[in-house]
């Protein structure tokens, strides 16, 4: 039998992770289990871990702005989403005992995620049709930067969170590729392979549980 670590028992018998799967927009709530969480990380699980908490809270905080501004629920509901998703990524940070810091919203230490975060802002904030199509590239990118992280990483229980991640953000994407549909709009992927954009929106909404 596997040891487990008696501290991760205890935070793992104690807490239940919420990854969105956002039927309808809709949380619903996901039981993680990380009783078998390990004692040692790699390097690129320790990156991975500490840009997806800033990535999926670039999401929240985009969709709370999109949502102040617009006033459309699908931005409400799905940044109650996201917020699940940075509970799941931050909960593991603590699990493994890494240094992480949440800042103040709109403001990163990634680089390359405050500038997305501010052409995101400024293209939602030109009217619906741009707000729409912030949320269905902030998807995309999430989808597609999973994939790259779970390609490098080993870790059952990080994997296991991951892939959660990226069926919320499937739905997610199918959620907002929806909305635009009904403004007379497409989104064209700018992450994912066209076919793999594609397989997501002839597929149904997931459980990701």
């Amino acid at each position: 039998m596997k040891k487990i670590h008696p501290t991760l028992l205890i935070v793992s018998l104690s807490l239940i992770l919420v990854v969105s799967a956002c039927s309808s927009d809709n949380p619903e709530p996901i039981e993680i289990d990380n009783s078998e969480t390990g004692d040692v990380l790699t390097q690129i699980e320790k990156e991975a871990l500490t840009f997806m908490l800033e990535e999926e809270r670039l999401a929240r905080d985009v969709y709370d702005h999109l949502f102040a501004k617009w006033g459309l629920s699908q931005f409400e509901n799905i940044s109650i989403s996201e917020q699940s998703h940075m509970d799941a990524v931050e909960n593991l940070l603590k699990q493994y005992d890494l240094p992480y810091s949440i800042l103040e919203a709109g403001t990163f230490q990634n680089a390359a995620l405050q500038g997305s975060y501010d052409n995101l802002v400024a293209q939602g904030d030109v009217d619906l049709v741009g707000a729409l199509t912030s949320g269905a590239t902030i998807e995309d990118l999430d989808i597609f930067d999973l994939e790259n992280w779970m390609g490098q990483i080993e870790n059952d229980v990080i994997l296991n969170v991951f892939s959660k991640l990226q069926c919320g953000s499937r739905n997610h994407l199918r959620a907002f590729t929806n909305s635009l549909d009904k403004e007379g709009e497409t989104y064209t992927p700018q992450f994912i392979s066209q076919t793999e954009y594609e397989q997501i929106l002839l597929s149904d909404q997931e459980r990701c549980n």
